[in-house]
This record gives C-alpha cells, structure tokens and sequence, in this order.
C-alpha cells in the first residue's frame, strides 16, 4: 500500500517545496491541491478517511501549507473537526515553514544547553515563526520578551499566547534601532531574530556591547541579515564573545526536521503534527 500525502493549501498554487521535501522523505505520491477553501475541505479528507480501512489508514496522511497562515489554521481546524473516533488519519501543519523553522530555531540555541531562568527577546515576535519561538523558549524555561514595532500588537500577541497555550510573555515595543539597547540592557542572553528577508534588526555595535548577550540566532537568509556580522553559515560561531547561529544553519536543521516530521506520519493514523510536537520531534535530532 503506497504511502499517499494529501497537500492542502489555499494559496492558488500548492508549494512545490513542500511536495519535493514530501517525495525526499519517502512519500510515495503526493496528491497536491492548491486554491483550497473552507467549504471543501470535508470531502477531500473523507477521500482520506473512507478509502483505507484499520491499519491502511497510517498509510494515508493530511499536510496543511501555504503562505497565509491564518487561513491555514482555519483549514487544519476543519480538517480536524471531520475526523471521528478512529476514522482519522494523521496531520501536520507547517504554513509558510513556521512550526518546523520555529523548532530547528530554538533547539539550535537549546541543544546542550539549560536555559532554565535565561532571558530571551524574540525580535519581531508576533509573526508566525516569532510567536512559536517564543512559546517553545519560554517551555524551554526562558523569561521571553517578544517585541514588535508597535507595544499594542505585542500585548496583543502575549495575550493570545496566554489564552491559547497557557505561557506568559513580556510584550517590548521595538520600533527602530534606537529601541534595541534600552531592551538588551534588561540582561537579556538569548536573541532570536524573527524577522522579515531583508529586514535587520541588530547592529554590530549594538548586540557585540551588550555585555549578558550570550546567544543570537537569525533566520533571515537574505541581505541585510537579521544580526550584522553574523554569517548565514555561522552554526555556534563565537563572534563578539557571542555565540551565533545563521540563517543557513538553522535551516539545515529545519529541513532534516521537516522530513523527519513527514516520515513520522505514516507511523499511526492519529499523529496531529503542530509546533509542539514537531518540537519534540526536533528535540530527537542532532543540532
């Protein structure tokens, strides 16, 4: 029985990159379907729930992407809302890359590592990659400061975070340059830089002065990078006194993470793949 993935997105195109790291992974047919509403996402899964009977439905598995991350939370809901009793087959989420960067991000800056009572800002915390950090660092047992450009988004995000999964940030307004040593002096030792390509959101000078500043890792793989000075090969690098990691490192680790999350699919037919548990799925692999 081939192992089949059903790739649903509502971007009009289904991503070609998650089909090829679907196929690198050992998926035998990826069935790709582009342009997916809401209404039309119970007949596709019941294709999935009523095919394969028992065991064959392991063989069977759910990936939800696409680049609006919003709206693919509304379809893994629905997706999850058809499913009953054991007629399921498994799922995972990862739009726009942001469970499986977020988990290659914080286990790079956790593995081998306590951070119990470390302080960590997630710059350009509340995009979709930025607030999964920060949960997982903050489960890690970091004090997180997430920051955004304007204080309401931030408070707005922290609550959220605290409503949905029971973790409590420290919501910081960054809004240019300026901003960034008044937030670093508060002892901060982790820097998580979440931001836009092309958007940078360390200096040199600021983050090599800053003297609790043990951490920086960047997922920008684009110039400007995130960190100046940093280098997107940079994999535990000491520059400045500091230890960083690079855009290229991180995602190294996110596609071995991705693949990994893909293949663990096909292990039962109730597996349900978000930030949390692929975080632990990257907790098993070497950073």
């Amino acid at each position: 029985m081939k192992k089949i993935l059903i790739h649903l997105e509502s971007d009009s195109q289904a991503s070609v990159f998650d089909q090829i790291t679907a196929y690198d992974a050992g998926v035998d047919q990826v069935l790709a379907y582009g342009g997916v509403r809401i209404e039309e996402v119970t007949n596709l899964v019941y294709g999935a729930m009523f095919t394969r009977g028992g065991e064959g439905l392991r063989n069977t598995a759910i990936f939800i992407g696409g680049t609006h991350v919003p709206t693919a939370e509304a379809l893994m809901k629905k997706v999850q809302d058809t499913f009953f009793g054991d007629v399921r087959v498994s799922v995972m989420f990862d739009a726009n890359g942001s469970n499986t960067t977020a988990a290659a991000l914080v286990h790079k800056i956790a593995f081998g590592r306590n951070l119990h009572g470390k302080k960590a800002l997630v710059l350009a915390g509340t995009g979709p990659v930025g607030i999964r950090a920060a949960i997982l660092l903050a489960r890690e047992g970091c004090e997180v400061y997430l920051s955004s450009r304007q204080i309401e988004r931030a408070r707005e995000v922290a609550k959220h975070i605290l409503e949905n999964n029971g973790v409590q940030v420290i919501p910081v307004e960054i809004s240019g340059a300026k901003d960034v040593p008044g937030v670093l002096n508060q002892g901060i030792n982790i820097a998580a830089c979440c931001g836009a390509p092309g958007a940078q959101m360390l200096d040199l000078p600021t983050w090599s002065k800053a003297s609790s500043l043990e951490i920086i890792a960047d997922i920008n793989a684009v110039n400007p990078l995130g960190v100046e000075g940093i280098k997107v090969t940079d994999n535990g690098k000491e520059r400045e006194g500091k230890i960083l990691y690079g855009a290229i490192a991180i995602g190294n680790l996110k596609m071995k993470v991705h693949r990994a999350s893909v293949q663990a699919l096909f292990e039962s037919n109730r597996l349900v793949l978000d930030f949390d548990s692929i975080y632990e799925l990257a907790k098993k692999t070497e950073a």
